[in-house]
């Protein structure tokens, strides 16, 4: 559920009427622009979303008269109806504001254009409403990606995440992340209400990073481009020297790319994330350096192989 006070101070929309009802909630995301019920059809009317007023629809109430105007809105005023929102600074009938108030119901009103502010509010929703996981790792702003760092107890991600930051990177959510699904291809990532801004070092405890650091050293949640598994280093494994391999983990039913990085004595780990980062993201804009090896060696091998034949 999200309280329409929320969405008012969010969003920074005003408030047209209705202030003592901003307590109302809504838990659908989607918006509902009632043209057809205006003209008296209530048969599928989805009482339970926000209703938008757009020009078309403040147009249309002009041509009605007050009967009509009474008659139809006491029915939009339905008793799980959370606001009414009036888009383009549009003038609100005066019979829908004495309806609302004796419903309790708020208007909220905004300059915006109506689909814009229709794609603003539904956004918010959906981010709002979406339903909430929570992974153990640490997720940190390296270079505008999110970087979701994972390991086991004690490799050292929040020493990793301190260092980031102490370079001049943000940081999202320490220990605890939850996580939501945007949209297919979008996982979201953000700190625990109790945990916002905050890391813990084992050995010096709890630390508030905005107040150490500064207001830009943290951000409230970002999407979560690549996940960084810290792996203690083992002599008989073998990892991936290319970078050639692809490999991906579901967050939230959205699969996201992983690397996997050994940890040991001498490795500076905050480094090695940056550059994975830099090159996670020269790898989006079409440029591998994989590729450019494999295309040098591939040269290589055939100029060697005609010096042979000469």
């Amino acid at each position: 559920m999200v309280q329409i006070k929320d969405i008012v101070n969010q969003l920074q929309l005003d408030v047209y009427s209705g202030e003592d009802f901003l307590d109302r909630t809504v838990s659908s995301s989607e918006i509902s622009r009632p043209g057809l019920e205006l003209t008296g059809y209530f048969n599928y009317y989805p009482a339970d979303r926000i209703q938008l007023f757009g020009k078309k629809e403040i147009t249309f109430t002009e041509k009605m008269t007050s009967i009509e105007k009474d008659m139809i809105f006491k029915k939009l005023c339905a008793e799980d109806t959370p606001c009414f929102v009036v888009a383009r600074g549009l003038k609100v009938p005066e019979e829908l504001v004495e309806m609302t108030k004796e419903k309790q119901i708020p208007i909220i009103s905004s300059t915006i254009s109506t689909s814009l502010l229709s794609g603003i509010i539904s956004n918010f929703l959906e981010s709002q409403l979406a339903e909430r996981v929570s992974i153990h790792g640490v997720l940190v702003e390296v270079y505008g990606l999110g970087v979701l760092i994972q390991g086991s107890s004690g490799i050292g991600k929040s020493e990793t995440g301190l260092e980031l930051i102490k370079k001049g990177h943000r940081l999202i959510a320490d220990d605890r992340v939850d996580i939501y699904r945007q949209d297919e291809r979008t996982v979201i990532g953000e700190a625990p209400k109790i945990l916002e801004h905050l890391m813990e070092i084992r050995g010096v405890g709890i630390i508030d990073i905005m107040n150490l650091f500064g207001a830009s050293s943290v951000r409230n949640k970002s999407q979560i481009s690549l996940v960084v598994n810290l792996q203690d280093w083992e002599q008989d494994n073998k990892y991936d020297r290319l970078g050639s391999s692809t490999e991906t983990i579901s967050l939230s039913n959205v699969p996201v790319p992983r690397i996997t990085i050994p940890v040991s004595t001498g490795r500076n780990v905050a480094t090695i994330i940056e550059v994975a980062a830099m090159n996670f993201r020269a790898k989006t804009m079409g440029y591998d350096a994989t590729k450019k090896f494999e295309s040098n060696l591939s040269r290589l091998i055939e100029e060697n192989s005609v010096d042979k034949e000469k």
